[in-house]
């Protein structure tokens, strides 16, 4: 492929003896990868059963590489949650971070949302995790991919970096900010990034990571974790921007991260004053390991916040809408949902424990949508089926994924069976897939038009 000259002229430079086998990655083949959702499955017991050839990611316990002659995107499996595909370095950022169940987790860019399903299925959906994403566009792609992976611990919110600072002052356990970037590390992937790149596109870059790690750190409880990743060689956006917040915030220090599985060490000798403790970020380099670019670096925050002065958010879902919910669980459902209940107009939403006031914030998805009030009726929602075990709903329909019937139903087709159960979750091998109507022997198709294959 065909690469900037300056970026060729500045990698040779920095890399010296390395160079050569840097560049010749790029005449090979991306690599490509997938990672398992363990809220719906057994990672390693899955792979071993997978209709895809898998082999296991060194440095993520969930993560496995695929052939590329094969196709994941395109199996119902990925329709239903049960993994996510994505580049395989990336996986190494959310094993830094590692939020426990019951924590306070911001994704702070978070779109597409690969790191944050990664996060949410690490807290098994116990405690908050707060998913922004600045771009109206890509925030949708976010709150999909969320609704997937089954994640009822999310809100997915499309702000500013400032705005959340204002509302979340010493709020998050954990925080990750996974910078917009050159992308330097992803030209093998997307050639078109390539075409962007310049050296002051580089410092551009630089200087927004900056302003975006301010309001993180504004966010961050003492004692807390923030973890800061970009998929760029460039040291101006990597050791160098640590080292400027480190600068910037002497009670902020660097904790070492594991090198495993191809994981090599920050360079101190790419920073201004040649800081020693960038050795603890680490690097994932695509001629060190079967992967793209990635720099992760870790920092734990010392001094002391006030506690954040906020208030919870409050049950706001009127009586009616909960009295129709609850009836179609007696109908339709083995299990009861507690929570805080709010509604969106006609959404019903059961919100993240412990869940913050989310008042004068642009919501896009809050913990899970329950389903819709439709003249006196209750309609469940995609995501209902998708957080749901099948051993949950009373009434089930189990294709087979090699099937010509699980293929009728992704497109939006009616079934025939012949029987008259009422609402039932349609699965796919055992795994929830969507919801179905069962009315004198056939099934109405309630899989989102918007979701459909084509």
């Amino acid at each position: 492929m065909r690469l900037p000259e300056a970026f060729v002229a500045k990698m040779k430079k920095l890399l010296d003896e390395e160079a050569d086998e840097f560049f010749a990655v790029y005449e090979n083949e991306k690599i490509n990868g997938l990672r398992v959702n363990p809220l719906k499955t057994d990672p390693g017991a899955w792979a071993k059963t997978a209709p895809f050839s898998l082999s296991p990611v060194p440095f993520c316990p969930t993560g496995f590489y695929y052939e590329p002659d094969e196709q994941p995107g395109k199996h119902p499996y990925h329709a239903a949650g049960l993994y996510y595909i994505q580049e395989p370095s990336a996986m190494a950022v959310a094993e830094a971070l590692r939020p426990a169940p019951g924590e306070r987790v911001l994704d702070l860019c978070a779109a597409p949302g690969g790191k944050t399903t990664q996060l949410g299925a690490m807290m098994e959906n116990k405690g908050l995790l707060v998913a922004n994403e600045i771009h109206p566009k890509r925030v949708k792609a976010l709150a999909e991919n969320v609704e997937r992976f089954g994640l009822t611990n999310t809100v997915v919110v499309n702000e500013t970096p400032e705005a959340l600072a204002e509302q979340f002052p010493g709020f998050f356990d954990k925080i990750l900010v996974d910078a917009p970037c050159s992308g330097e590390g992803m030209f093998r992937k997307d050639e078109e990034a390539a075409s962007f790149w310049s050296p002051a596109y580089v410092e551009e870059c630089a200087a927004r990571q900056r302003r975006i790690l301010e309001s993180a750190y504004a966010m961050l409880k003492e004692g807390g974790i923030l973890v800061y990743s970009t998929c760029t060689f460039s040291p101006e956006e990597n050791e160098q921007t640590i080292e400027w917040l480190l600068e910037a915030h002497d009670d902020l220090r660097l904790l070492p991260i594991a090198k495993a599985g191809g994981l090599e060490p920050g360079r101190p000798e790419w920073t201004k004053t040649n800081r020693s403790d960038l050795v603890h970020a680490a690097r994932l380099w695509p001629h060190r390991l079967k992967g793209e670019g990635h720099f992760v670096a870790k920092l734990q925050k010392q001094r002391s916040t006030p506690p954040w002065q906020g208030r919870r958010a409050k049950a706001n879902a009127p009586k009616a809408a909960i009295r129709l919910y609850r009836q179609f669980e007696q109908e339709a459902l083995r299990t009861e949902r507690d929570g805080t209940f709010v509604s969106f107009g006609a959404h019903l939403t059961v919100l993240p424990e412990r869940c913050p006031d989310l008042s004068g914030l642009k919501i896009v998805r809050a913990g899970l949508h329950l389903g819709d009030v439709k003249k006196e009726r209750f309609e469940p929602n995609h995501a209902l089926a998708l957080a749901l075990r099948t051993e949950e709903a009373k009434h089930v329909l189990d294709l087979s994924s090699a099937s010509r019937e699980i293929v009728q139903y992704w497109r939006g087709e009616t079934l025939s069976t012949g029987g008259d159960r009422g609402w039932l979750l349609v699965a796919v091998d055992g795994f929830p897939f969507a919801w179905g109507k069962e009315v004198k022997g056939t099934v109405k198709n309630f899989y989102p038009k918007g979701l459909r294959l084509v």
